[in-house]
């Protein structure tokens, strides 16, 4: 018997559960030789930011014990070169579209989101863990206010639903959760990276050339997935869980915890065809456990 897979995410479904996480898959295309990717959930576009960026100084990568270390900073083409010259190559995909945004001021992100509305992008993901240049630094998803007041200006100029993604650099969690909820935020998403560094003892000097960055891989895992239960019990609005997934069984253990459907990152910069295999890790767990419908499992943990 053939498992249902598929999952409603604010409204849409998604054929699968599994998304592969923005910054790790590029605009989509440059996995397009490894495998089909309409047989994804969907694709979380690589961060979009108002005008182009070079990013960060290299190295901008470190590999550490069961994970990486990352300071790309947001390299981008801009969101109209996007519009213009990526969106064209993957606007035909039945897969869902995330696009990922980011911005210095709360005027970015909603400029940004006016130029996405009628675009073939089925959802908008705001990464909040941006330095608010006007605010003296401080990421967007540093305190519960702010995400509430960028959630709410944002959400007005977003035509698709809008998913807040979270910052685990936070004490805490729930509350802002709650905060994007109260915004207006259709879901949110979480966790994106850990702040880490990475020393060359031999030189004295940091790895990465921004000297801290963030940190993903296995390593990080179970803190996701204690924020991610944290999270889903505070809200009434799906969670998107990601952090260290490798497995179908790891993307099984968001999903108990609550999430509606999962991110999957650095395992596609090991392995191009990783996200399939958790998919297909996933439909395993369900035949040896006579699960039908994928949605049996959602919000299933016993605590």
């Amino acid at each position: 018997m053939k498992r249902n897979l598929s999952v409603k995410l604010c409204g849409k479904t998604l054929a699968n559960p599994v998304i592969a996480a923005s910054g790790c898959f590029g605009f989509g295309q440059e996995m397009a030789n490894y495998y089909d990717l309409n047989k994804l959930g969907g694709i979380a576009l690589k961060g979009i930011t108002l005008e182009e960026r070079q990013g960060n100084p290299p190295p901008r990568i470190a590999e550490t014990p069961s994970g990486m270390l990352n300071s790309v900073g947001l390299q981008n083409p801009g969101v109209k070169a996007f519009k213009e010259q990526e969106m064209p190559r993957i606007k035909d995909l039945s897969t869902m579209l995330f696009a990922n945004i980011a911005g210095s001021t709360v005027e970015d992100y909603c400029r940004v989101a006016e130029e996405l509305r009628h675009t073939a992008v089925d959802f908008i993901e705001m990464n909040i863990s941006c330095p608010n240049v006007k605010e003296g630094g401080a990421a967007f998803g540093a305190h519960p206010q702010m995400i509430e007041d960028i959630t709410r200006q944002v959400k007005k100029h977003c035509k698709q639903p809008l998913i807040v993604k979270l910052s685990p650099n936070t004490v805490d969690i729930a509350n802002n959760a709650k905060a994007a909820e109260q915004g207006g935020a259709d879901g949110i998403s979480l966790i994106n990276t850990l702040i880490g560094m990475a020393v060359d003892v031999r030189t004295r000097k940091p790895i990465l050339g921004n000297v801290i960055g963030g940190l993903s891989g296995p390593a990080i895992r179970p803190v996701a997935l204690r924020m991610v239960w944290q999270a889903a019990k505070a809200v009434d609005i799906p969670v998107i869980g990601m952090g260290g997934i490798m497995t179908g069984e790891d993307a099984i253990s968001f999903l108990m915890a609550g999430a509606t459907a999962v991110m999957v990152g650095s395992l596609n910069l090991i392995d191009p065809e990783g996200c399939l295999d958790v998919i297909n890790g996933i439909e395993k767990f369900m035949i040896e456990e006579g699960i039908e419908d994928i949605n049996h499992i959602i919000d299933t943990l016993e605590v």
